[in-house]
């Protein structure tokens, strides 16, 4: 009796001094619609999520024929940097009219005022967001049947590229028109200015700059565009020289010289005379348009 008493609050005590077990984990919220507001062929919507410091928008195109239930493929278009205000694919850049007659959803991202499109080493976290979670939120939602291609313009052509290199398999075509397509150091303080070591390490620059993911791009076609800087067709007379696009430029020409090294698929329209300015841009999407939607059918 004695020791069955003794083998009793032996275990007793050490039940009593376990670890009690962790509490359960607060799960994160998810992708948060804010607002939610119809256009002519789709939905403009306001976003919010934790892997953001800022909402975010993006503007769906639906294609003609489109209803709940059907399935489409999807092209992505990306944002420049500094006009997170609105989607100006479509406000500036008449996405909505080249689109109209393609049998895709047109989606149209912005990626921040200089998010780069990038998990900044301390700060927001764009690529996952939007790979993660918004896309297969918004295929989900308006039937995206898993053909993608991306596109984008200035800071937005490094996003197209980037994502698509860093995100195997899931891009079946992209295209730049003034991208950042050997972005530095220089670019990100550029942009990002005080919170560029923030937004890259730097360790993290070649793993984002395109010309350094060549190797991940050879397998789909590629569409490069960029002018030179001098006012151009499109400009009105009094443009003045733009050492910006005269830059991007550049980076482009390294870029098309490491894709062609490496044996990529790429269209290459470096057009001289042009500005970093939206008439070019839309010009290229327009030209663009059946590499980008071709592997699509």
């Amino acid at each position: 009796m004695a020791l069955r008493l003794l083998l009793t609050l032996v275990l007793a005590l050490a039940v009593g001094c376990s670890t009690p077990p962790d509490p359960p984990k607060t799960q994160k919220p998810a992708l948060k619609v804010v607002n939610e507001k119809k256009t002519q062929r789709g939905v403009a919507l306001t976003l919010s999520s934790p892997s953001l410091e800022t909402e975010t928008l993006a503007e769906v195109l639906l294609p003609a024929g489109w209803k709940p239930g059907t399935t489409w493929p999807v092209l992505y278009l990306l944002e420049g940097c500094c006009h997170e205000s609105t989607i100006d694919w479509t406000a500036r850049g008449r996405a909505d009219e080249l689109t109209k007659d393609l049998p895709v959803i047109v989606v149209a991202l912005e990626g921040g005022h200089a998010g780069f499109y990038s998990d900044w080493a301390d700060g927001p976290q764009w690529e996952s967001f939007h790979v993660k979670e918004l896309i297969p939120y918004l295929e989900s939602t308006y039937g995206g049947n898993g053909k993608r291609a991306i596109a984008g313009f200035s800071m937005g052509g490094l996003g197209a590229f980037s994502y698509a290199a860093r995100q195997p398999g899931m891009f079946r075509a992209a295209a730049s028109f003034s991208g950042l397509l050997d972005a530095g150091r220089a670019d990100a303080d550029y942009l990002a200015r005080d919170k560029s070591h923030d937004l890259w390490r730097d360790e993290d620059i070649p793993k984002h700059s395109p010309t350094s993911l060549i190797a991940e791009l050879t397998g789909i076609p590629l569409y490069v565009a960029c002018g030179n800087g001098e006012p151009g067709p499109l400009d009105s007379p009094s443009t003045p020289k733009d050492d910006g696009e005269a830059t991007i430029e550049e980076q482009n020409r390294r870029f098309v010289a490491a894709a062609e090294k490496a044996g990529a698929k790429v269209t290459v329209s470096l057009y001289g005379p042009g500005t970093h300015a939206w008439p070019y841009w839309t010009r290229e999407l327009e030209r663009a348009l059946p590499l980008l939607t071709e592997p699509l059918r």
